[in-house]
């Protein structure tokens, strides 16, 4: 899994790297403004003949010294620039002010204005050189530069080369689109601009390429930030041997594809016995969609346990899966006097009160557990009850809402307007969450995050190239329950496995493509295990 970076640890890798004395802070400044041309030259070829124009707007710290590079080697390569800075030279940071006294050697300064919008410049290209992962607060006083810039984006990149007209600039952030918190992937709002009549926006730049350095910030992947980011592009500048991994409980990966998954033989009780605790009568089809999917993920044998009066409704609809009457918390407890029942998944469909009977008895088999829907909703009243009766093979799989409600306190601060930063963003609040609980927490979204008790944390996001709208279906969020408690089944332990079922969910989503419903999850994993 590769490392998703705080802004404070990105500093600390170049802190370290500068502090040997093998580069210098103007190295990498140069490095990284050579980069970010590298990168735009090969994502628009069109743009390597000289005489196009470009505006660079630079801020008053490093991201801004990074744009006078910017400027200076698009000039070099023949092209006309105009560059605004945003605060005083003389207040710029040591590096930044020795590359805007190069660029001043060959071109001029303008002062960035409140009322500034690119999009009257006539440009070819607008580079969003303002601020990058250092910002901690919205950007008052830029509010009409930020807002010109989002609603540029995508309107050059979507034309073909041979059509685009000059005026039709493309739009080039530097680490981050201004206005984007580097480690919650939050807009930090200003709730004092109002944007278009009745609206409160973003104060947030949107760029149809981002150019980031040495490796992925987390703000690219979460919340707002994949939608302002448009593609991201990471340029190397010379820091890989100076990368020193925090523990693991202090960094945060971004989830890959699992791997060991596919055994070559074995006995069916060998890959595990899932048990799938349904609802009451007309309440079984979450529970099916959850047992089919762990079947089709790989466990050995997966029964649905039903209440009497679902039994007939569940035999009519099932042949691979098998079936148990429980009606009660005692009949639950009998059933699982059989130790080959290694995995449970209750919650699909199975309504609050059973829910509330239920789930107790479950936890204290001591199984590995996942825990969706009803069974975190009817605790909603009393988290602290159901946190009692927890341990550390359980995954926790809410949603917004119910994460909100399991969590009221951390629901609060992640639906708080970011005033003062860094904002609180899923990762800190899907943390917290775990730790209280003492066990894994999957909190579902486009960017899932997956948190242990342990402190470690991994993003599986369905962004860009792997985004996968369609999974906003009824049951989906059922699928991916019982793909985590099939490979629970089959021996894998509670982190790893959310995470391996959050990367699998996502690609059996993309597999089948648009007009996806849920019960098409499980029918494309054989197709997903082939290509890997």
């Amino acid at each position: 899994m590769a490392d998703l970076l705080t802004a404070a640890r990105m500093r600390a890798i170049e802190t370290a790297a500068m502090t040997s004395g093998e580069v210098s802070g103007l190295d990498l400044m140069e490095r990284a403004g050579a980069g970010v041309v590298r990168a735009v030259l090969a994502r628009w070829p069109e743009l390597a003949v000289p005489g196009h124009r470009a505006v660079v707007l630079c801020g008053p710290g490093n991201n801004g010294g990074d744009g006078f590079v910017v400027a200076r080697l698009l000039a070099d390569l023949g092209w006309q620039i105009e560059l605004y800075l945003y605060g005083e030279a003389a207040r710029l940071p040591p590096d930044a002010r020795a590359m805007y006294e190069r660029w001043r050697a060959l071109g001029d300064v303008r002062p960035l204005e409140a009322g500034f919008e690119p999009s009257r410049c006539g440009a070819a290209l607008v580079v969003d050189a303002l601020f990058g992962t250092g910002l901690r607060r919205p950007i008052r006083g830029l509010e009409s530069v930020l807002l010109d810039l989002a609603e540029m984006r995508g309107q050059g990149a979507s034309m073909p080369p041979d059509a685009r007209p000059d005026w039709t600039p493309l739009i080039v952030a530097i680490d981050l689109p201004s206005g984007i918190c580097s480690d919650s992937g939050r807009a930090l709002h200003d709730e004092g601009y109002i944007g278009l009549p009745g609206r409160i926006e973003a104060a947030a730049a949107k760029a149809d390429l981002t150019v980031t350095f040495h490796a992925m910030k987390l703000g690219h992947v979460l919340a707002d930030g994949p939608d302002h980011c448009g593609e991201v592009v990471i340029c190397p500048i010379g820091l890989e041997e100076r990368r020193k991994r925090p523990p693991r409980a202090e960094r945060v990966e971004q989830v890959s594809a699992p791997a060991g998954l596919l055994k070559l033989s074995g006995h069916k009780y060998g890959y595990g016995h899932a048990l799938v605790v349904t609802g009451g009568f007309g309440r079984t089809g979450a529970a099916r969609l959850a047992a089919r999917a762990a079947l089709r993920i790989g466990a050995g044998l997966v029964t649905l346990a039903a209440p009497g009066a679902a039994q007939s409704e569940i035999a009519a609809q099932i042949s691979a899966l098998m079936l148990r009457r429980v009606d009660d918390d005692a009949a639950l407890e009998a059933l699982l006097q059989d130790p080959r029942l290694n995995a449970l998944c209750l919650g699909p469909g199975l309504g609050a009160e059973r829910a509330r009977t239920l789930v107790p008895v479950a936890l204290d088999a001591a199984r590995t557990t996942v825990l969706d829907a009803d069974a975190l909703s009817a605790f909603a009243g009393d988290p602290e009850e159901l946190f009692d009766l927890l341990h550390d093979d359980v995954v926790l799989t809410p949603h917004g809402g119910e994460f909100a409600r399991l969590f009221p306190d951390l629901g609060d601060r992640l639906a708080a307007t970011p005033d003062t930063g860094p904002a609180f963003g899923r990762v800190d609040a899907a943390r917290e969450a775990a730790r209280r609980a003492g066990c894994t927490l999957l909190l579902k979204g486009p960017d899932t995050v997956i948190a242990g008790p342990d402190g470690r944390v991994s993003v599986s996001a369905a962004v860009r190239e792997r985004a996968a709208p369609w999974l906003a279906t009824a049951g989906s969020g059922d699928v991916l329950a019982g793909m985590i408690t099939g490979l629970m089944a089959r021996g894998l332990p509670p982190f790893r496995a959310a995470c391996a079922g959050a990367w699998l969910h996502v690609e059996a989503a993309r597999a089948f493509g648009p007009g996806l419903i849920a019960e098409d999850l499980p029918e494309m994993l054989p197709q997903v295990f082939r290509q890997m």
